[in-house]
């Protein structure tokens, strides 16, 4: 009798930058291929999982994701095929090892996979194809690095690959900035190169879709509030895109599609692009499943996972009846916000970059963007303070590329009826537009009177703060953003986030006055 066996393999340990998504992923896979008709065994080792409850699957294997391991239970069950797209980067970096021991990987081939992470591979798919990408090549040493750096000009994006959660990753505008990073990832001794490519602050977008190696249906399309450089899970996005012409929308699923079937993807896919002098470059693409799709399929009803589960079992997306191409555009928003933790996490820098810091997300949907923006953001904990005759103030200590912005948006807050205060150079820059503005020492500019001694005194409802450096956890700027967080001031580290919350305060909303909506019938 033949054995219908299949093996799940998990996410293992929930850490950031891989959580709860990816045994969300995993549960679901599990039922859709119960559903039809397979035994399945997963392989996982943490207990506050659902995945590793005793009636997920048929059974359950508690040993660690790693080759030796994932073997031995491979051995025992003589399965039909393993299943890796569904538990995260842990699960997908075992599929090279598993290939090479001649286990069947089910869906997207090892191949396939390592040709989207593998950078030299994927850049001449990519020329192959006419889909732009910013410039970018590998690198395995200091003096490579900076050679690199130079030629491709500063700032510049410097990440390990096979990674996720934005690991390790930084943007470098200096040489110093790539030393110091070449030394601390050299010193772990890495097997695999260093990317480095030309940093483009643009609008970021991604799509999640399903392909059955023939024809490619895309849920939709997320667009973040908060420019590239910050981690796609540190951002918030927004379902459907709001401002983007349709001329690129087609281009979007016409690239994605493309790629999607030149990849040979068989499941889900992921993949992020930006737009940059309104023109389309990807930044990354992963033939697996990513942390939007619990998200995408909640606020679309597209079961994502099930559908990704059956194409890699052969079934085709025409016969499953959601269509093909960009699903239907919906008549409401929806808007993911990431949540942090960072009262809990000593000496972290709260400044958001391209390392991936929050540990978990909130949904809010509505009729429109500005009312589901509100919604997620006060279930993500964010405080919507209005202002009493200026007795709330706004505190702003920008980086010098962010300063041409800041007029604009201290206006807003102004408008809205607070007290702005300002580092010396962000004060100038206020007070040069016509706006009323305290100055404030730096603590090493004057010991007594400064900006801890006024988020001590109580006056300031929020701190907006953006800083090149953070990785240095003794530097003035951090140790200022750590204060802001123990005295439970909310402090924002990216301008589009304070431009959002500006908004929502704009609208009037409160949480008595917004709408209800039932996700069951939208």
């Amino acid at each position: 009798m033949e054995n219908r066996t299949i093996i799940v393999l998990g996410s293992g340990p929930i850490r950031i930058g891989q959580g709860i998504e990816f045994d969300y992923a995993s549960v679901q896979c599990v039922r859709a291929l119960k559903k039809l008709g397979y035994e399945v065994a997963i392989i996982n080792n943490n207990p506050e999982t659902v995945s590793t409850d005793f009636d997920t699957a048929d059974r359950l294997y508690f040993e660690p994701l790693t080759g030796e391991d994932v073997m031995n239970v491979i051995r025992t069950e003589k399965p039909l095929g393993v299943v890796a797209a569904f538990g995260g980067q842990t699960a997908i970096n075992l599929t090279k090892y598993l290939d090479k021991q001649g286990v069947p990987i089910l869906g997207t081939s090892a191949d396939s996979i390592d040709l989207a992470e593998d950078r030299e591979r994927f850049e001449e798919l990519c020329d192959r194809l006419g889909i732009k990408r910013p410039k970018g090549v590998t690198v395995f040493t200091e003096a490579e690095a900076l050679e690199a750096a130079a030629r491709i000009t500063y700032p510049v994006l410097l990440r390990p690959s096979y990674v996720l959660g934005g690991q390790n990753m930084i943007i470098a505008n200096t040489p110093a900035d790539v030393k110091e990073y070449m030394a601390i990832i050299l010193r772990q001794k890495i097997e695999n190169p260093v990317l480095i490519d030309k940093y483009m602050e643009g609008i970021e977008l991604e799509i999640d879709g399903i392909c059955d190696g023939e024809e490619v249906l895309l849920p939709g399309i997320m667009q973040h509030i908060e420019r590239t450089g910050i981690h796609s899970g540190d951002s918030i996005a927004v379902y459907p895109s709001w401002s983007i012409s349709e001329k690129l929308k087609e281009k979007i699923v016409r690239q994605s599609t493309d790629l999607a079937l030149a990849l040979g993807t068989k499941g889900l896919v992921n993949i992020q692009y930006l737009i940059w002098n309104d023109d389309l470059y990807i930044i990354e693409a992963n033939p697996r499943s990513s942390r939007t799709v619990p998200y995408l399929s909640k606020v679309t009803g597209i079961p994502m996972v099930e559908l990704a589960t059956r194409a890699m079992m052969g079934e085709k997306i025409r016969d499953m009846g959601f269509g093909t191409g960009l699903y239907r555009t919906p008549n409401y928003f929806a808007v993911k916000v990431p949540v942090f933790s960072f009262e809990k996490l000593m000496d972290v820098d709260t400044a958001l970059g391209p390392e991936m810091k929050s540990t978990g997300e909130v949904l809010g949907i509505a009729p429109t963007r500005e009312e589901a923006l509100f919604k997620g953001m006060i279930a993500a904990g964010i405080k919507m303070i209005h202002p009493h005759n200026q007795q709330e103030g706004i505190l702003f200590s920008v980086k010098k590329m962010d300063l041409p912005e800041l007029p604009a948006l201290a206006r807003r807050f102004y408008d809205l009826g607070f007290k702005l205060y300002g580092t010396s150079g962000n004060a100038d820059t206020i007070e040069r537009s016509g706006i009323p503005v305290t100055h404030v020492a730096k603590v090493h500019e004057n010991i007594n009177d400064n900006i801890i001694t006024l988020l001590d005194s109580g006056k300031i409802a929020y701190v907006i703060s953006t800083s090149a450096k953070g990785r240095n956890p003794d530097a003035e700027s951090v140790k200022f953003r750590r204060h802001a967080v123990e005295r439970d001031i909310e402090c924002l580290t990216a301008l589009d986030t304070a431009t959002a919350l500006a908004e929502c305060l704009e609208s009037g909303l409160t949480e008595e006055d917004i709408s209800l909506v039932d996700i069951t019938k939208i």
